[in-house]
């Protein structure tokens, strides 16, 4: 199963990308990351900021498949444990949809893409960096898919 992580920003700091791509590449099968970038929308002198932040979602929108099961990043949503999240992401995999995972940018996801959203989880009630969620979104995922593989990386 294909799962795209969408999410604003294009130039992180090395230790993310390193992250991030030091758990993608654990996942192979049967769930595979992959990472669209999407540029943070140019604010304007004297523009609302609500403009901008319609054009992020609308670059996010664009990169979304008509079939993909769309979860939304949000500070202010429900959380998953991680046991939550590996039965989650096993009936994600029975249903065989393609899943995207979307990140706004540095002031938060158009409204557009959260109506596109089919649910909405938090990571975290923090504030987090927009690039450490990418790593620590990849490792959830990685954590997730190793206890449904019967794998000894999660202990808890």
């Amino acid at each position: 199963m294909k799962c795209r992580l969408v999410a604003a920003g294009t130039r992180l700091p090395d230790w993310v990308n390193e992250g991030f791509r030091e758990y993608q590449k654990r996942l192979r099968t049967p769930l595979v990351l992959e990472l669209v970038e999407i540029p943070v929308a140019t604010r304007r002198a004297g523009e609302n900021p609500q403009r901008a932040i319609a054009r992020e979602g609308d670059n996010m929108l664009a990169a979304l498949g008509r079939e993909d099961y769309v979860v939304a990043l949000e500070v202010a949503a429900k959380s998953m444990t991680t046991s939550q999240l590996s039965a989650w992401l096993a009936q994600r995999l029975r249903e065989a949809q393609p899943l995207a995972l979307l990140i706004g940018g540095p002031d938060g996801l158009a409204e557009s893409c959260r109506a596109r959203a089919n649910q909405s989880w938090s990571l975290s009630p923090l504030t987090l960096p927009h690039g450490l969620v990418r790593v620590v979104l990849a490792e959830q995922i990685y954590r997730a898919m190793s206890m449904l593989a019967g794998h000894p990386y999660h202990r808890a």
